[in-house]
């Protein structure tokens, strides 16, 4: 009985130490990353949402997601449930993306995303992102403060 529960311990704490590594391997805000590396660092994540762990990418778009935008959507679960529904879905698991500037100012920077889905239908979005400037950990970050609704531009076929 002794050596089960021995196996069982040593079973739970490798599994709980994977998962605190998977963790560990998310990207934090830092001020040396450029705004449009803070997008792709999201898109990335996006697309391979569950390679770490369940959700992982979406966890790490909320790394980058400004205090202000994370005010307005809520708690990270509130935060997974808005991605999975159907105005954002299509982020999960795309195919490819691409990133383009569209206009920058010294704390903001916007940028057209397209995405190619999973169903090999292109998206549109406008996302920006803004430099932190409160004190705090996340001084001089960027950090994503808007994403548009997606607009659909049709089949890749």
């Amino acid at each position: 009985m002794l050596k089960v529960l021995q196996i069982t311990f040593s079973s739970l704490l490798i599994t709980f130490t994977l998962i605190s590594l998977s963790k560990a391997d998310l990207i934090k805000p830092r001020s040396d990353i450029k705004p449009a590396e803070v997008i792709k660092i999201q898109l990335n994540g996006l697309q391979k949402n569950d390679d770490n762990y369940k959700d992982s990418g979406i966890e790490q778009t909320w790394n980058f997601a400004h205090p202000n935008n994370k005010k307005n959507t809520g708690p990270l679960l509130n935060f997974k449930m808005m991605i999975k529904g159907r105005s954002y879905q299509m982020l999960l698991n795309h195919v490819s993306h691409t990133i383009t500037e569209i206009g920058s100012g010294d704390k903001w920077a916007q940028f057209e995303v397209v995405i190619l889905d999973k169903e090999k239908i292109y998206h549109k979005f406008n996302w920006q992102v803004e430099k932190y400037t409160d004190e705090g950990p996340l001084k001089d970050c960027w950090l994503t403060t808007m994403v548009s609704s997606p607009i659909p531009l049709g089949s890749s076929i």
